[in-house]
């Protein structure tokens, strides 16, 4: 069985080696480097399933590496290491198109249980169906569609974000996901004036949605929204 390929850039060197011994422990292979410029060299000679980048490093930050890795490579799962303190990289760090953030100083066992939800949920969208079934609906995330399977087969065009909103809800559908975490990774900040343009989609979504009186986008106050279907 081939092992996980991990691509560590961690420019504190005892920190690097001791999350690499860890990491190797747990039968991943990973590949070390104290830079973004060897971050960048490593990636391009031999891609690995993931990236684990810290925020502050020198020649490249994690921030500059992973726009030019996005660029190129829109799958591959991101997870950004930052200062406890540092909030604004978080949200930087998703509008960017990270898939998740760990805040220093965190335990290896968080990290690695978040590195093996970034590969699940992977595996899950190169094992989806083209279009993805909701209810009397139907999905195409890639076409951005949205498709009434009726006599009248009503098909709605989607804007990118209605398709990236949606497209998280069903992914955790009867389950609440974070309103914060949806902000971030779509808006690239939680700050009102986003909460409120996401506000909009939703209502617009639930429009489209109405067809099926099954289908509900729950507003669960203080926490986020449920897709329930």
């Amino acid at each position: 069985m081939n092992k996980i390929k991990i691509l560590l850039a961690e420019d504190e060197t005892a920190l690097g080696m001791i999350m690499q011994e860890s990491l190797e422990s747990r039968a991943f292979q990973v590949t070390l480097c104290h830079d973004g410029q060897q971050a960048w060299d490593s990636y391009q000679k031999s891609k690995p399933d993931v990236l684990v980048l810290d925020v502050m490093m020198p020649k490249k930050d994690g921030f500059f590496l992973a726009e030019q890795i996005r660029k190129i490579d829109p799958y591959t799962p991101i997870v950004f290491l930052t200062s406890k303190s540092q909030t604004e990289d978080v949200l930087k760090g998703f509008g960017i198109g990270a898939n998740d953030y760990v805040r220093k100083p965190f335990s290896m066992e968080e990290l690695i249980v978040r590195i093996k939800a970034q590969l699940n949920r992977l595996q899950l969208r190169k094992n989806q169906p083209e279009w993805l079934p909701l209810g009397k609906y139907k999905f195409h995330p890639t076409k951005q569609l949205l498709k009434l399977e009726e006599e009248k087969e009503e098909e709605y065009l989607l804007t990118a974000r209605e398709s990236q909103l949606l497209q998280i809800l069903l992914e955790n559908a009867n389950q609440i996901t974070d309103r914060s975490l949806i902000l971030t990774q779509i808006w690239g900040s939680d700050d009102f004036f986003n909460a409120r343009s996401m506000d909009v989609f939703i209502t617009k979504l639930r429009k489209k949605l109405q067809e099926d009186s099954q289908i509900q986008i729950l507003n669960v106050r203080g926490f986020g929204y449920k897709l329930v279907c």
